[in-house]
Formats: structure tokens, sequence, C-alpha cells
């Protein structure tokens, strides 16, 4: 490894002191205009970098904000750009950090990032969280749905009720129902939404078709299998995230089903992957990159002292692509 690059290096290069050094680094008075820009030069040249963490315990802040996620997947990752996209010109950098998929995980990320390497963060999904924390934070949707956080989200409940009427419409009635996390507010939502539309329309739910997959990919592929081989399988399967739907898609076809034609599946999300599968995945768009942009505003709003609202609702849109279409 390289070593890395201290202060004493900068001043023995520059053939000044390193109190000096210091002085150009902090921005602080008493140094020529000549000696900054030599000492400004060598600090080029070796890449110094001071240390964020000293650096922030002496100006109590460090222009850092942090993107919390306890994964990095095409969720998460659409929602950091839009971060990102927000957060430039603000004199903020932008800080994205995984923290794992376990209960409490944003706690321990919070305790270990909070104060000292960040000034405030976005957490994506979080699991539990108190509203009292050790810096300003902005929660996208989390499990528990709008509390005493701001929160950014999006209308879960009419997203799916218009995807499952979309197939009630083109005359299916066996439609199941790959379920979200049976913890997360936005799953329970999605679920309502999607009874709420057979409700509508007249026709009865089966309740064996409903399965919570916890959005992973893995446990969908199981489930449809499971349902495929059913006496009475669905002509249609709606998954509560675009990885269900795309994983079902697939097992669909590996067992020589057609898509749409032998069975129809959308999705929920539009992650980039939506559009790229084959044939193109029919789902409920969020504004992912929105979202993310609305909770940094928010974040750098609480931040810089400015009024905002505590809780954005974003909506939604079916985007009709190809994989959906009437049952033979």
């Amino acid at each position: 490894m390289v070593p890395r690059v201290k202060l004493a290096d900068v001043a023995e290069r520059a053939g000044v002191s390193v109190a000096t050094v210091s002085k150009v680094v902090n921005g602080r008075y008493g140094v020529s205009k000549d000696t900054i820009a030599t000492v400004q030069q060598v600090i080029d040249e070796l890449g110094y970098a001071g240390n964020l963490s000293a650096s922030s315990l002496r100006a109590q802040q460090t222009h850092v904000l942090g993107v919390l996620v306890a994964d990095f997947e095409p969720f998460s990752a659409e929602l950091l750009k839009g971060a990102a996209r927000a957060a430039h010109g603000s004199g903020y950098e932008v800080l994205s950090h995984s923290g794992g998929d376990t209960h409490g995980w944003e706690r321990r990320s919070l305790a270990r990032l909070g104060g000292t390497l960040i000034d405030g963060a976005v957490i994506v999904t979080p699991t539990v969280l108190d509203a009292e924390t050790v810096v300003p934070i902005v929660a996208i949707d989390p499990h528990y749905g709008p509390n005493r956080l701001p929160t950014i989200d999006v209308d879960n409940f009419e997203g799916a009720e218009r995807a499952a009427a979309y197939l009630l419409e083109l005359g299916h009635r066996r439609i199941a129902f790959l379920g979200g996390r049976n913890e997360l507010d936005s799953s329970h939502l999605r679920e309502a939404g999607f009874r709420h539309a057979h409700a509508e329309a007249g026709v009865a739910v089966d309740t064996g078709l409903i399965r919570e997959c916890r959005y992973a990919p893995e446990r969908a592929a199981e489930v449809t299998r499971e349902l495929l081989a059913l006496a009475d399988p669905p002509t249609a399967i709606m998954g509560a995230n675009d990885l269900t739907a795309i994983a079902a898609m697939e097992v669909a076809q590996e067992l020589g089903l057609s898509v749409p034609e032998d069975l129809s599946i959308v999705g929920f999300d539009d992650i980039p992957e939506a559009g790229l599968a084959s044939p193109a995945l029919t789902t409920v768009r969020q504004p992912l990159q929105a979202m993310g942009e609305a909770a940094m505003r928010m974040l750098l709003d609480r931040i810089e002292g400015r009024e905002h609202a505590e809780h954005v609702r974003l909506d939604t849109e079916l985007v009709v692509r190809a994989s959906a279409a009437p049952p033979r």
C-alpha cells in the first residue's frame, strides 16, 4: 500500500513549516499569497487529503451527507442517483453506505458515521429509527410508514390497485400476488391495493394465490414454481416489486410458458431492469430518482434551517409494456 501523505511531507516538499501547511489547509490567516500557491501546488502534486474525521471534530461539520441503505440493489441505486443530483452544487459531498440487511442496521450505521463523517443522512427503508438522532435524517419508505420522521414515499395503495385493475380489465380472474415483506407498511398497502381492485371489479380474491416473497427473487422463483404447478394455476402474476416479477417471468419461460400469451406478469418500481426484460415488463413506476432528489432537498433544508414539509408522497404511474395480455 502507498503510505498516506502527511502534513510533514507537504511541508518538507514546499520548504515551509508544518504549522504553515496547516494554516493553508484550514484557510487560516498569516500566510502570504505566494506561499499559499506553493503549498497548494505541492498538495496537488502529492495528493494530500486531510483527515476528515479529525477536521470535522474541530469544525463540528464535515460537509458530507450520507445515503444509507441496507444493500446496494437496483431500487436503492436509483434513489442514490437522485440524491447525488440534488446535492450537486450545494457545497456538500455525498457518501453512500450499505449497513447490511439486519434489524437495526441504520442505528449502527448512524452510530459509526453520524457527527464525525456525515452531517446528515437520507436513510432508505429504515427498519427501526428514533426521531432523535445524532444528525438530521430523512427517511425514504420507512418500514412503519410516515411517523415522526421527515419522510418521502409514494402512493403504494393506488399504484398496486391500478396494476391489479389493469390485469382484471384484460380479463384475468386468477391473479397471483407475490407480496413483499410483512413488516413493511408499503407491502401492506400494495396488497391492500391489489385486494381493493378485486373488490371494485366484483372478483373474489383467491387467498391461496397471495404469497409473501419478501421482495426476494429467489423466494419468488420458488413460489412461482409452486403456483404454476397447481391444478388450476393463475393466468397472471403481480409482483410487489420488479425483481420478483422478473424472477417469475424467468421461471415461466424455463417451464416452457410464453409471456404474455400463457402467463401475464406485472411488477412494481420500474427499475432499469424492467425495461430490459424480455418481454419488457409492465410495471408500476415509482419515480425513484425524484424520490432521492426530494429526500436530499428535504435534508438540506433541515440542515440549513429552512422550512420544509414533514411528509412528501409522490404519485405512481402504470407503465404498460409487453408482459401482459388477455388470458387465452
